[in-house]
C-alpha cells in the first residue's frame, strides 16, 4: 500500500475545522481553500532535496541552499482543484501548471474526461496533483493515469479531505503515488460524498449550491 501522510498541524486543522463548517461563506470558503493549499504544500515539499550555493549580501558572502533535481509541475483537477492551485503557486509561483478537466457520472459515479494541458516537459519535472476531496478515487485515478501516459514519472497527490474507500482505490491502481491530506474521514455515503466530508466543493468554492 502506498504511503499516506496526514498533516496534524494546528493552523491546518484550525482552518479545515472552520472549512467544514456548512454556515462558512463561498468567499471564506475559497480564501480557506488556499490558505490551506499553501499550508500542506509546505509540508508536502519538505523532503524536496537542495544543492549549496554561494551567494553575495550587502555586507559579504554567504553560504546557502536551492532546490536541486526535478523542478515542479501542479496540476489541479478542475474545477474544484482551481482554488489549491492558487495556494500552490503562492508558495512556489516557477512551478509550471497543467490542468485536467474531469467530472464524474452521477449515476455510475465513474470519471469522464473532458479536457486535459500539460506542461510538454512534464515527464522531466515532479508532479503535485492537487483536488479538495478523494472520495470514490475515481477522478484520482483517471488524472494519474493521464499523467502517466504523458511520461510524468514522479507523481504526488494532495487533498483536503481523504475517504478510505478513495485511498485504497488510487493505491490498487498506482501504489507509488503518496496521497498528502489534512484528514482521513469516515467512509462515503450512497452518494459518493466524503462523511463528514464538508458537502460539494466546487459548489461551496464558486457558491453554485
Amino acid at each position: 500500500m502506498g504511503q499516506v501522510r496526514v498533516f496534524s498541524h494546528p493552523l491546518i486543522q484550525h482552518k479545515l475545522t472552520i472549512l467544514r463548517d456548512a454556515a462558512t461563506g463561498h468567499k471564506e470558503f475559497r480564501e480557506l481553500v488556499e490558505e490551506i493549499a499553501m499550508l500542506m504544500a509546505f509540508e508536502a515539499t519538505g523532503d524536496l532535496p537542495v544543492q549549496a550555493v554561494e551567494v553575495t549580501t550587502p555586507v559579504g558572502p554567504a553560504r546557502g541552499s536551492t532546490i536541486a533535481g526535478q523542478e515542479l509541475a501542479v496540476v489541479p483537477i478542475l474545477r474544484a482543484g482551481l482554488a489549491m492551485e492558487a495556494g500552490v503557486l503562492r508558495l512556489m509561483p516557477t512551478a509550471r501548471v497543467g490542468h485536467i478537466g474531469i467530472y464524474r457520472d452521477p449515476a455510475t459515479l465513474e470519471p469522464h474526461t473532458y479536457y486535459c494541458k500539460l506542461p510538454p516537459d512534464v515527464g522531466s519535472r515532479q508532479v503535485l496533483v492537487v483536488d479538495p476531496m478523494l472520495a470514490t478515487g475515481g477522478s484520482a485515478v483517471e488524472s494519474i493515469t493521464l499523467l502517466r501516459r504523458h511520461g510524468a514519472r514522479t507523481i504526488r497527490l494532495m487533498v483536503l479531505i481523504a475517504a478510505p474507500e478513495g485511498i485504497r482505490r488510487l493505491h490498487a491502481a498506482h501504489p507509488d503515488v503518496a496521497v498528502y491530506t489534512a484528514a482521513v474521514d469516515d467512509h462515503l455515503n450512497d452518494h459518493g460524498y466524503i462523511v463528514p466530508g464538508l458537502g460539494d466543493a466546487g459548489d461551496r468554492l464558486y457558491g453554485t449550491r
